[in-house]
């Protein structure tokens, strides 16, 4: 199997994602609002996926060695640099989940919710259950599970299978013309921020790292490719299932302000 072939194959997925209910119901800041207050734990869940790659594929323990293939090791050091700890809008070092946390407090979603249930998230050992018990909606659990259970597996290409295809793919383009639309970006400079960089790194450089990565670690190897093939699927369907949660609560919104007016 090639890359190609596994993004042919991925294809009515993808398109099933990008025509999705969710981006016709997505039109003011308040939406956008309730969109971030389930979509901030993709953000960090996103995070963990990347440092199980830089786990497994750079050295990370002492005594130090050198990582089995300092081409991949340089391509994930490249996207942990930016992802957590790249400059903001106004020049501190912040991860990019820092970056969203600032950019839902400036449209005034709630970030207590996702900062009390992420800091119950303690091992993977027993994340699972944690996630479980945590107060989410079953859509959010799901999506966070698919995530660790894939960590679990400690297999750095199945890792890198939903750490490249498991991502959205239209809402930064989304969100920058319903800001456009609103009050203007000059009101919500955090959010403008944080999509354009969004846009800027996964776009032109993060995207295309991570399929390297993935060919890097296939190779022609084609039960690792089957695995991709399958897990990538999987982190599709997922996400998926996410929108399809968010799009019933923005619904479910919209009907309750019909019905007050």
């Amino acid at each position: 199997m090639t890359i190609e072939n596994l993004e042919n194959g991925l294809q009515p997925l993808r398109q099933q994602l990008r025509n999705h209910e969710l981006y016709t119901q997505l039109e003011s800041v308040e939406d956008i609002k309730t969109f971030m207050e389930s979509h901030v734990y993709a953000v960090w869940d996103f995070m963990s996926l990347l440092k199980a790659l830089q786990q497994n594929l750079t050295c990370v323990g002492l005594p130090w060695h050198p990582a089995a293939d300092t081409s991949v090791t340089r391509f994930i050091n490249e996207i942990v640099l930016e992802e957590e700890s790249d400059f903001d809008g106004e020049g501190k070092a912040k991860s990019h989940f820092e970056m969203y946390l600032d950019a839902m407090e400036e449209v005034h979603a709630d970030t207590s919710r996702a900062l009390h249930v992420i800091s119950s998230f303690t091992d993977l050992e027993t994340i699972a259950q944690q996630i479980d018990k945590a107060n989410l909606d079953q859509a959010e659990k799901n999506f966070l599970n698919f995530t660790f259970r894939v960590i679990n597996t400690q297999k750095p290409h199945i890792i890198a299978a939903a750490f490249t295809f498991g991502r959205e793919e239209l809402i930064p383009d989304m969100f920058l013309g319903i800001i456009e639309r609103s009050n203007g970006p000059g009101n919500y400079q955090k959010l403008t921020y944080y999509l354009k960089r969004h846009i800027e790194l996964d776009g032109e450089e993060h995207g295309p790292l991570a399929l390297k990565i993935i060919k890097a670690l296939c190779g022609s190897d084609d039960e690792k490719w089957n695995e991709v093939a399958e897990y990538s699927k999987e982190a599709l369907q997922y996400r998926i299932e996410l929108w399809d949660s968010i799009a019933k609560k923005l619904a479910k919104n919209k009907d309750s302000l019909a019905d007050a007016l």
